[in-house]
């Protein structure tokens, strides 16, 4: 099961639009399971002082966490840049989940793909790299081929995804994905 992963909490996001070309092209390419989660979705109640201790996550999270971290042996992450990095909702959803059934939501060979989504230039790679990092601490294999989308708001018209070279770098970074 491959499970995509719209990256930030704000809603109707340009990562939003992008997660949902990346989950039709799966669709499309693969014969496995695909799901797809908006972290807009996320439980209001997440961050609070007894989230890190045994039983303090939400009843809603861990039907998250079970859903869509547990059974998903591939994460395809679309993630805005936010001020250089990435948004703190998605990693506070991780450290969240992380206290609760650690190893099955983690461990055992999972793999990730990484895309960077950004108004300017750079298409986010600080922050994917910064992911990178600590997914590799919790032992996720992340696609070393990450993809930058820069200069989201001229490759869309409409809030649909127009520019056709950015299309067939998602698509073939999709491809590359199913076999990694």
């Amino acid at each position: 099961m491959i499970t995509v992963f719209s990256g930030t909490n704000r809603k109707n996001s340009r990562s939003k639009l992008i997660a949902d070309y990346i989950f039709e092209q799966l669709n499309l390419k693969s014969e496995e399971e695909i799901q797809i989660f908006y972290l807009e979705d996320l439980p209001q109640d997440l961050f609070h002082a007894d989230m890190y201790e045994e039983g303090g996550q939400s009843e809603l999270l861990s039907s998250i966490q079970d859903k869509y971290l547990i059974p998903a042996n591939k994460f395809y992450f679309v993630v805005p840049e936010y001020n250089g990095g990435i948004p703190g909702a998605l990693k506070l959803f991780i450290d969240a989940c992380s206290i609760r059934k650690y190893n099955e939501s983690f461990k055992g060979g999972k793999k990730a793909a990484l895309i960077g989504v950004a108004a300017g230039r750079s298409g986010g790679l600080r922050g994917l790299e910064y992911m990178t990092g600590f997914l590799n601490y919790l032992t996720v294999n992340v696609m070393p081929n990450k993809l930058p989308v820069s200069s989201i708001e001229s490759l869309l018209t409409a809030d649909k995804l127009t520019d056709q070279g950015t299309r067939k770098a998602l698509e073939k970074h999709v491809s590359d994905f199913l076999e990694f």
